[in-house]
């Protein structure tokens, strides 16, 4: 299977807006998804990177690349649900 194919077949893929995480739902309170959402995409972007360093390749990078950004997007979110300083609930 071709790159082009194998992202026209992802395209169509609906998303279902669901996250999977790499640790058990028993570890992960409810209240601490997000920070267990971030810490996963950290972890596995920490991975890609050390995978891209030992085997340098644009698959690998890309691979890193999509993993850092999963990884920024969950601090984004974590960070939006942090009470603000000096802010009045």
């Amino acid at each position: 299977m071709s790159v082009h194919e194998l992202r026209e077949l992802l395209e169509r893929i609906e998303d279902t807006h669901e996250i999977v995480l790499q640790s058990s739902p028993r570890d992960t309170p409810r209240a601490g998804e997000p920070l267990a959402v971030w810490r996963d995409a950290r972890n596995e972007a920490n991975a890609a990177l050390e995978a891209w360093r030992c085997r340098p390749s644009a698959g690998a990078y890309a691979v890193y690349r999509a993993a850092e950004d999963r990884a920024d997007a969950a601090e984004a979110s974590l960070r939006a649900r942090l009470p603000r300083a000096g802010v009045a609930a």
